[in-house]
């Protein structure tokens, strides 16, 4: 259900788990591949992709969806998280 690699990706898990049950969750760790660029932590964990299928998001556009997800993880995106791609799709959905 996850690529869940360090604790920060494994919050995210429990955190949107918790709040969207969703039916995929894949919280992927894209921050080696930002090294050296701006929003780059040190200490890993800095810039992920979550790829989500919930039926919460059944008939919510785009925006709605994503604000869920931010809702979700609001204070580690403000505190630990620099960029965040959501991919966020209700059940049946490609």
């Amino acid at each position: 259900m996850q690529h869940t690699t360090g604790p920060v990706a494994a919050e995210m898990t429990e955190r949107l788990t918790a709040a969207l049950n969703p039916t995929h969750l894949a919280v992927i760790d894209d921050s080696e591949a930002h090294r050296g660029h701006g929003g780059h932590d040190a200490r890993g964990e800095s810039h992920f992709t979550v790829d989500i299928v919930a039926a919460a998001f059944d008939g919510l556009n785009r925006v709605a969806r994503q604000r869920l997800v931010n809702r979700a993880l609001a204070d580690l995106l403000r505190e630990r998280v620099h960029a965040l791609v959501i991919k966020a799709r209700a059940p049946g959905e490609l």
